[in-house]
């Protein structure tokens, strides 16, 4: 059994889902001159699955050139990405990650009492000449009806930023959130579940 992965994200809440099933990992992240930002960016009239499973293997594949410029030995190379829509919105078909304050306000009074999807895509190089494996997670999440003082304070507590949607379920934005049907780890941005199917495929795990 392998010791360890690379993990290609700086999101602390996959680095902490992966320290919570034991799961050993070194980070490969992106260098300064990465465009990180426009793989992210939508392709017009993109369906939400569609799009972030193609940036969770476009992340692979950034990923696994920076591990061929690099003097590292080799390990399996986790990613993920995880956007939330609002399935049939002709605004809201992908959420992203809010741009200024404004940009959040008007992502959170889209979702404000609707039910929304949380997306994430899970993908692994298990080697350098193979072409990763990827799943997707998809859950439904119910959002309480907002006032505007609560989406103000919101904003103002600085979570929505860098998160997809604008708000982050294992933080105050948790407290929106009557109902979900899915995966809590998913829609915080590593679904659990997938990512050990993964897992079990590069033969990093005896569960």
């Amino acid at each position: 059994m392998r010791s360890f992965i690379y993990l290609a994200s700086q999101s602390p809440r996959r680095q902490e889902l992966l320290k919570q099933i034991g799961v050993r990992f070194e980070m490969l992240l992106p260098s300064a001159d990465e465009d990180s930002e426009s793989i992210e960016t939508p392709l017009p009239y993109e369906k939400a699955r569609v799009y972030v499973e193609r940036v969770t293997l476009a992340k692979s594949a950034a990923a696994l050139s920076r591990w061929r410029k690099s003097n590292l030995p080799w390990a399996p190379i986790l990613c993920a990405d995880t956007t939330v829509s609002l399935p049939n919105s002709p605004d809201g078909e992908i959420l992203g990650k809010p741009s200024n304050a404004a940009d959040a306000a008007r992502i959170l009074n889209m979702l404000s009492g609707k039910v929304h999807e949380v997306l994430t895509a899970v993908a692994i190089a298990i080697d350098p000449t193979q072409k990763p494996t990827a799943l997707v997670q998809v859950s439904q999440v119910q959002f309480a009806d907002l006032s505007p003082e609560q989406i103000k304070s919101y904003i103002a507590s600085g979570e929505p930023f860098g998160k997809a949607g604008a708000y982050g379920i294992q933080g105050l934005g948790g407290t929106f959130i009557p109902s979900i049907q899915g995966s809590y780890s998913g829609i915080m941005g590593l679904p659990l579940y997938e990512t050990q199917q993964l897992l079990k495929i590069a033969g990093l795990t005896r569960v």
